[in-house]
């Protein structure tokens, strides 16, 4: 029997929170974990649950739930994280993914289409409502518009440790030894740094370390 996804919801309405429970519940193969309001409760809810993927509200009364993905990740490297927000400006699109995300989903998408967006980030897939991936399709054949370049500035304190260690050479069965962290969590931390700089090679990695100053001092 297949284990169910383990899902945590954050969500400062009380009644959105318990729709979510409700769309997500064991019969369609899913186990809530925790629940929170906050970002501080995403945070926490993260380094203590570690659930396979974050519903992620952005709006909330301690700030916004961008704020919390690179934390979220910090805490616990293999959740994945959805946003699900009223929004459907493209930027707050773009930053959600620059900051970590994994699918963006918005509030009025059916009970169906959660369910798959959750299944499909659970499987490593980026997960986006129709009409946002249309926006995000024009915004990428837009060359007129490029992004901006990643800098190290878009990165967690541990991914910039695990780059850094990547760039002297060492393996993932190294690093994990010397930070104290199992192979599993730097090779999330090392997906991660892929998504986010667009690198995918150690020598890619070790040129954006070089190119940053990140080996010295």
């Amino acid at each position: 029997m297949t284990a169910p996804i383990r899902v945590a919801v954050i969500d400062d309405h009380a009644i959105v929170r318990e729709g979510l429970r409700t769309v997500l519940d064991t019969t369609h193969g899913f186990e809530i974990v925790g629940e929170g309001a906050s970002v501080a409760d995403a945070i926490a809810t993260a380094a203590s649950a570690h659930p396979d993927v974050l519903v992620l509200d952005i709006t909330m009364p301690d700030g916004s739930g961008l704020q919390a993905i690179p934390e979220v990740i910090e805490r616990s490297p293999a959740t994945r994280v959805l946003m699900l927000s009223v929004h459907e400006n493209l930027e707050y699109v773009l930053e959600s993914i620059r900051a970590g995300a994994h699918g963006y989903l918005r509030k009025d998408s059916s009970p169906a289409e959660l369910r798959a967006a959750v299944h499909a980030i659970h499987g490593g897939a980026l997960s986006l409502s129709p009409d946002v991936a249309r926006q995000v399709t024009a915004a990428l054949a837009d060359t007129s518009s490029p992004d901006p370049e990643p800098t190290p500035q878009l990165l967690t304190r541990r991914e910039r440790e695990v780059i850094v260690l990547v760039a002297q050479g060492l393996a993932n069965k190294e690093i994990a030894a010397k930070l104290g962290i199992s192979r599993r969590t730097v090779e999330a931390h090392r997906d991660s740094l892929s998504r986010k700089l667009g690198i995918r090679t150690a020598a890619g990695l070790t040129r954006f370390c070089m190119k940053h100053g990140l080996l010295t001092g």
